[in-house]
């Protein structure tokens, strides 16, 4: 059997911290690191700059962020799989070949994996009939948002990043393909794997760690209910993983990184952000997390064994972005004494200045900072003096002018609120975008791979 291949996971999303990727992938004897940048919402953020100027769309963070990684991974043999490309792969691989010429690194070759955007086929389904109805709330009328689309973008399989590691790509920008994909696909082509039935337990293996690990410090201790107990999660440590060709793996960090990997961080994460536990569907296969084994191996390290699965589903994911009008949003805070009766008041303030100024809203919501912002209607109040609240307005318009009257009116609170009210720089109104997530067949997506040489 061959040695284990060695993964790291780079980044859970856009934003994260890149000095534990660094960490990895100076430390860590790497054949891959991973790099997820992608959520549903972030895709039709994307567009909409790509909208604005045709050479974007992509992660902003990833020519910097492969900046500092390349020429170590060059160095080492690292290659680097993410979905940096967003919206806009073609355009990201461009400019990461630039950086590599920039950089002195002749020959280095960028895959660039497209085929999830759908955006331009939309009519194409509704023609053919495809059922678009909407999985979170059952809604059929796709035709009551279609004019207000700004992206669509499926979730794909690691087919395109297996076709360009098999053509020796050096890094691999994809867009909207499977969190997970991003090691299942390094995984199947290392290993020689295909997606039929005589591989499914072992991608279905390759699924189930890549969902482990795929939001980096999730599996090390971060949004643990632990948290407390963790050490150092300033400077925690990024999972590695060591997958071996029989469908087991061990889960770890670099040695003297913060954080912590034992059986708990790893169960914590397997149930994270899914369904049924038993059918975890995913373009690549379909995991059963019911059938595993997790062992701990000694501190920092865990086996995961007794892995498997189905055959991937018929059926893919589409997550259609669409513009969902306005927010306008205000927060002020108030001291001690009666700083809740002083919040109230300010309440009853913006909602007659709301309706002097002919607000047309979709929705308010009022929040008190403190007391019942995170937990709602189920939040006791406090029956002692608070030193200090706060109180957010959210309010969703249709218009940019009528979200435009909610900042005026709190910023009115200036000298027509309570004594001692205190704010910051009023929040301009902002975009809103809705998500629509519903199933298409596999059939109608292709995913196509460009190699670019620099």
């Amino acid at each position: 059997m061959r040695k284990p291949l060695r993964l790291g996971a780079g980044s859970g999303y856009w934003g994260d911290a890149l000095d534990p990727a660094l960490e990895l992938l100076e430390m860590g004897e790497l054949d891959y690191l991973s790099m997820d940048y992608l959520a549903e919402l972030t895709m039709a953020l994307l567009q909409r700059q790509r909208r604005k100027d045709p050479a974007t769309g992509y992660i902003p963070d990833l020519p910097s962020h492969l900046r500092a990684l390349l020429p170590i991974a060059r160095k080492q043999g690292t290659r680097i799989v993410c979905n940096g490309g967003g919206a806009n792969p073609s355009a990201a691989g461009e400019r990461i070949r630039e950086l590599a010429r920039e950089l002195g690194l002749e020959g280095t070759r960028i895959g660039v994996v497209e085929g999830d955007d759908l955006l331009g086929r939309l009519d194409e389904l509704m023609d053919a009939g495809v059922d678009l109805t909407n999985l979170d709330t059952g809604e059929m009328s796709f035709s009551s948002v279609r004019n207000r689309v700004v992206a669509a973008n499926v979730y794909t399989d690691s087919t395109g990043i297996i076709s360009a590691l098999s053509q020796n790509a050096d890094v691999v920008i994809a867009g909207r393909v499977s969190d997970n994909a991003l090691y299942v696909g390094p995984i199947m082509r290392t290993f020689g794997w295909a997606h039929d039935s005589a591989h499914q337990d072992l991608v279905a293996a390759a699924i189930t760690v890549g969902h482990v690990v795929e939001c980096a410090a999730g599996a090390t201790g971060g949004m643990s209910s632990r948290f407390a107990e963790m050490p150092d999660m300033g400077r925690v440590g990024f999972p590695l993983i060591e997958f071996s060709e029989d469908g087991t793996a061990v889960i770890s960090k670099v040695k003297g990184s913060g954080g912590r990997v034992d059986a708990f961080t790893v169960k914590e994460h397997l149930v994270y952000e899914i369904g049924d536990p038993a059918r975890y569907l995913m373009p690549d296969g379909v995991a059963d997390f019911t059938r595993l084994a997790i062992e701990e191996l000694g501190q920092d390290r865990v086996k995961m064994s007794r892995m498997g699965g189905y055959p991937p589903p018929d059926t893919l994911k589409l997550v259609v972005g669409y513009e969902d009008g306005w927010i306008g949003e205000g927060i002020v805070f108030f001291p001690w004494p009666d700083a809740l009766a002083r919040a109230d008041k300010a309440k009853q303030t913006l909602v007659e200045r709301f309706d002097r100024l002919g607000l047309k809203a979709n929705k308010i919501q009022f929040d008190l900072v403190g007391v019942n912002m995170l937990h709602g209607p189920a939040s006791p109040m406090p029956d002692y003096e608070l030193a200090e609240v706060g109180l957010r307005v959210a309010v969703h318009t249709a218009t940019r002018d009528e979200a435009e009257k909610v900042r005026r009116a709190c910023a009115h609170l200036w000298i027509m609120g309570p004594g001692g009210t205190s704010f910051g720089t009023p929040m301009k109104p902002r975009p809103v975008y809705g998500v629509w997530p519903t199933l298409i067949p596999r059939s109608f997506v292709t995913q196509r791979v460009t190699l670019l040489e620099a």
